[in-house]
């Protein structure tokens, strides 16, 4: 019986990527700067998850971004969908299948730093998992008490950092925080979570760290910031200015990622 992974080596035709990168909303974009594509439908892989969410497109992208082969999935489905945490399970499992050593992970987030607008590009160097769900809930065996205290590769955010650098351009760091969403955060959720440490906002991403590491993957991960957290501006937040801010810090974004990967040292 052929697997999803049997199917994807099939498709890929020699490419052993070792990279991979996930690409949050409105970040589609960045598949257009990898060369001789293989795109495949996350409908034609069988147990990936079809999201429900515009700006995401739903296909794996595979080939070269700098000089390295990379695979993109470009979109994720998220735990407001469908209320699974595990959401994200099959696609990364299928990624180690394949030889996938790291993953970058890619968001559009809130800021809640008045220092860190709207098209700005943040390096995560930590989580707070104030949704309180897990995907590794049912798991079993010892392998699920997995450590989190060094979850963002070190020496990944070294070489994102030093790319930023060579690219010319400002890479904030800070704490990203996970809220469970659809809805978007109140002003009182606002100013605890800046209260607690957070930086930035969002409605993805730890899930994702948390089964790459189950995995043993590496983990480097970024945040484009769409928007002022709740109650920062006045104006009322939506998604349709997550779709429209994205590419701007998307852009920045993809710069600093083309460096990273074209860059041998």
């Amino acid at each position: 019986m052929t697997t999803v992974t049997d199917l994807l080596v099939e498709r890929l035709d020699g490419l052993m990527p070792r990279m991979a990168i996930v690409l949050g909303s409105g970040l589609g974009s960045l598949v257009d700067g990898v060369t001789d594509q293989v795109r495949i439908s996350y409908r034609e892989l069988e147990g990936f998850p079809v999201s429900g969410v515009t700006g995401h497109a739903g296909e794996l992208v595979a080939g070269y971004l700098g000089s390295q082969p990379v695979i993109m999935l470009s979109g994720r489905a998220h735990y407001y969908e469908h209320g699974d945490p595990r959401a994200m399970r099959f696609p990364i499992q299928v990624l180690k299948g394949l030889g996938v050593q790291s993953l970058i992970l890619t968001n559009s987030a809130g800021s809640v730093r008045e220092d860190m607008p709207p098209g700005s590009v943040m390096q995560i160097t930590d989580h707070i998992n104030y949704s309180g769900m897990n995907p590794l809930i049912g798991e079993h065996g010892d392998r699920r008490f997995v450590g989190m205290t060094s979850a963002y590769d070190a020496d990944l955010a070294l070489k994102m950092r030093n790319a930023a650098i060579r690219a010319g351009v400002t890479l904030f760091q800070g704490v990203y925080m996970w809220f469970s969403g659809p809805s978007f955060e109140t002003p009182a959720e606002i100013r605890m979570a800046r209260t607690l440490g957070a930086d930035a906002v969002g409605m993805s991403t730890v899930p994702e760290v948390i089964l790459a590491r189950y995995f043993g993957l590496k983990v480097v991960a970024a945040s484009v910031v769409t928007n002022y957290g709740a109650g920062m501006t006045g104006a009322e937040l939506s998604h349709e200015e997550t779709k429209d801010m994205a590419p701007v810090g998307g852009a920045r974004l993809a710069s600093v990622l083309r460096e990273m990967l074209g860059h041998t040292g």
